[in-house]
């Protein structure tokens, strides 16, 4: 008995020192950079790209860091002159996603800024007590001021709706048309979940377990998608790779548990803002839905409410829609930007 005893203790010590491993806080990584990248706005830290990202994208794309704190920078990637154009992803990707987008447009018209949040990509890593929705919109809004922008026109799918938005609601001004992908502006108001993963997550030990140990979200990608192999697995490393790599993964569940699960969840009270500022916009917009996205193609209806003029175009693409249908993304981007001229 006394051998049980100690079996036992030893077991849920062993367990005890698990579950206090894998929901740690995480630590701040701060990437370096390598020369100077020159733009209008000033000189900024430039990022040689290593040759496994490299391989996505041309010689003429700019790759810096803007740092939005003390420690926090956000990688940029930027390709053409013209017209800024605003694309924010969501999680768990990188501003990488839309390079296909940029592949489509005319980059001698159109200066395409793709910004990756903290904690993705090549950005900063943070602790995951510090993936507030407040925090993201802040250091992407001190990402657009620090550029110099006086006008954009924004895409924004995932978490880059709500934290692009956001960021653009703190610079009232900024935005002058949109493209809206598979995403949310509204405030719930009842309690209810995003998806059964995003219930299941908010579970301490439980959610670290289903997407740090047993599974790796990046390897899952291609199951959200319309079509699985519009992300083969060297785009799967292409944005699990920075992540696994800076010894801080912490940002993929940190970021599914930002979602609203209720009015009185931590994000609710932002994106309250968010959706009182979408009211009251009156812009050229387009709205661009994957109807194949296992998590939000639902969030169409409400996403036509928000945005009642806005011409709708539902694609057979995924949740990463803008591997699937970066064409037609592109599309509506210079149909909304042929508006704002033929206003000007």
């Amino acid at each position: 008995m006394k051998n049980i005893i100690l079996i036992v203790m030893a077991v849920v010590v062993g367990l005890a020192i698990v579950a206090f491993a894998i929901t740690r806080d995480g630590e701040l990584v701060t990437p370096s950079g390598q020369g100077t990248v020159q733009l209008n706005a000033g000189t900024f830290e430039a990022f040689p790209l290593p040759d496994y990202a490299a391989q996505f994208v041309s010689d003429e794309y700019k790759s810096y860091f803007v740092e939005v704190e003390p420690g926090i920078k956000v990688h940029v990637l930027e390709v053409g002159t013209g017209y800024p154009l605003f694309l924010q992803h969501g999680n768990p990707t990188s501003g990488f996603l839309y390079r296909k987008v940029a592949d489509a447009l005319p980059t001698d018209e159109v200066r395409v800024i793709m910004p990756t949040l903290v904690g993705l990509g090549f950005s900063s890593k943070v602790p995951a007590s510090m993936h507030t929705l407040d925090n993201h919109m802040r250091w992407i809004n001190n990402v657009l001021e620090a550029l110099k922008l006086s006008e954009v026109v924004y895409a924004g799918q995932d978490w880059g709706g709500p934290a692009g938005m956001g960021a653009l609601a703190l610079s009232p001004g900024l935005l002058q048309g949109a493209v809206i992908l598979n995403t949310g502006f509204n405030a719930p108001t009842e309690p209810m979940d995003l998806s059964p993963a995003h219930a299941r997550v908010k579970t301490p030990v439980v959610g670290e377990l289903l997407i740090e140990v047993f599974v790796s979200i990046f390897d899952q990608l291609h199951n959200m998608q319309g079509d699985p192999d519009s992300i083969p697995p060297e785009v799967a490393a292409l944005y699990g790779r920075p992540v696994i790599e800076s010894g801080n993964d912490k940002a993929p569940l940190a970021m599914m548990r930002m979602v609203t699960d209720g009015p009185d969840h931590p994000s609710a009270m932002q994106m309250r803002s968010i959706e009182k500022y979408v009211s009251t916009l009156d812009i050229p917009a387009e709205i661009i839905w994957g109807m194949n996205d296992p998590i939000l193609a639902r969030g169409l209806s409400a996403m036509k409410t928000n945005f009642p003029n806005a011409p709708v175009t539902q694609t057979e693409g995924g949740h990463f829609l803008q591997e699937e249908v970066a064409d037609e993304i592109a599309a509506a981007l210079l149909r909304v930007l042929a508006q704002i001229k033929e206003k000007a």
